[in-house]
């Protein structure tokens, strides 16, 4: 686990307070057993410190965390993930949205196309990225390239990590809607493989606009919703500042998504959270969407098409009144209310 470098969220406290010690006890020159001793002690605290606040995490805190400046965007992946990476431009309409980034890619013996929201990590990065809203024209670009995999027959990859699409009056105008349905509908029924994988934000339409796969995966302490928690307190209360209640009542961490059937896979983070360690997160990503691919190219492309469809029609709880009964019964097929 690596050691922050940063001042860290509220909650993390503690835990900065332990590895500031640490760091104090190795520039105090001492050495000897006794020291050593002691480090060791330190670690263990600092570890077990960790994991007590990590296994507890509210709603709101794993929000935070999702959110971190430091946790490892698309860009990260890219470069510590595959092993070649060709980055391709335009949607051949508009311009080229810099939020989402779409190329060939190379994964151990997988050539693939990888589709994935980027959010910069320097404010000039980050107003370039819309700090990972995309505009229509980063969806449109998007399709183009998932339909060029389906011609040539590679599977698709895309990395989910934005607050949602962006909102403003120009995105509007040019469709932002119709072509996140229109995104939604293609990828439905588009015949070659495709894995999704939420690594920090899962936001909205934003995130459903290249959420369509036959597996769908997150990232322990990433969220996936229907809205933020700051859009539904406005909503709900006509304020932002009730974000943390609407955060517990929104059920959209992994382990909410994973009892919901919403998605088929959580990949454990580090201790700590991947903005801890990048490397071992990009190893875990790795073991699995190349595991995975090994199962789906197996899989006959009708009967894959098939799954695909059946999986997304079954999601979510339905109660319909049934004749001859004064309430109202669970439809079949449909999960349990958690």
């Amino acid at each position: 686990m690596m050691e922050s470098t940063t001042p860290g969220l509220q909650f993390e406290q503690p835990i900065l307070e332990l590895e500031h010690q640490l760091v104090e006890l190795r520039e105090s020159g001492r050495s000897g057993d006794a020291y050593r001793q002691e480090v060791r002690q330190l670690k263990k605290q600092i570890a077990d410190t960790t994991r007590a606040i990590y296994d507890n995490l509210s709603p709101w805190e794993t929000v935070q965390v999702a959110r971190h400046k430091d946790r490892p965007y698309t860009s990260d992946y890219l470069s510590m993930v595959f092993d070649e990476f060709v980055e391709l431009h335009g949607d051949r309409h508009f311009g080229d949205d810099r939020a989402l980034i779409t190329g060939f890619g190379k994964l151990d013996q997988f050539k693939v196309m990888v589709v994935g929201h980027q959010k910069g990590r320097t404010y000039k990065e980050r107003t370039e990225c819309f700090f990972g809203c995309a505009h229509p024209e980063g969806y449109r670009k998007a399709l183009a390239k998932i339909q060029l995999a389906a011609k040539y027959q590679l599977p698709v990859i895309t990395i989910i990590d934005t607050p949602g699409a962006y909102p403003g009056i120009g995105a509007e105008e040019r469709g932002q809607a119709w072509v996140i349905a229109q995104n939604m509908y293609e990828m439905s029924r588009l015949r070659t493989p495709i894995i999704c994988l939420v690594i920090g934000e899962g936001g909205s339409g934003g995130a459903l606009g290249i959420g369509v796969g036959d597996r769908v995966a997150i990232l322990q302490h990433a969220y996936y919703s229907v809205i933020s928690p700051e859009g539904c307190s406005g909503i709900l209360w006509k304020s932002g500042e009730y974000a943390q209640q609407a955060a517990e009542s929104l059920r959209f961490t992994s382990d909410h998504l994973d009892r919901l059937g919403v998605v088929d896979k959580v990949i454990p983070e580090p201790l700590g959270g991947a903005h801890r360690d990048h490397q071992q997160m990009a190893v875990q990503v790795k073991q699995y969407l190349v595991k995975t691919l090994r199962s789906l190219v197996k899989i006959p492309m009708e009967e894959l098409l098939q799954q695909r469809y059946e999986k997304f029609r079954k999601m979510g709880v339905f109660l319909e009144p049934s004749e001859g009964t004064s309430g109202t019964e669970e439809a079949p097929g449909s999960a349990g209310v958690d």
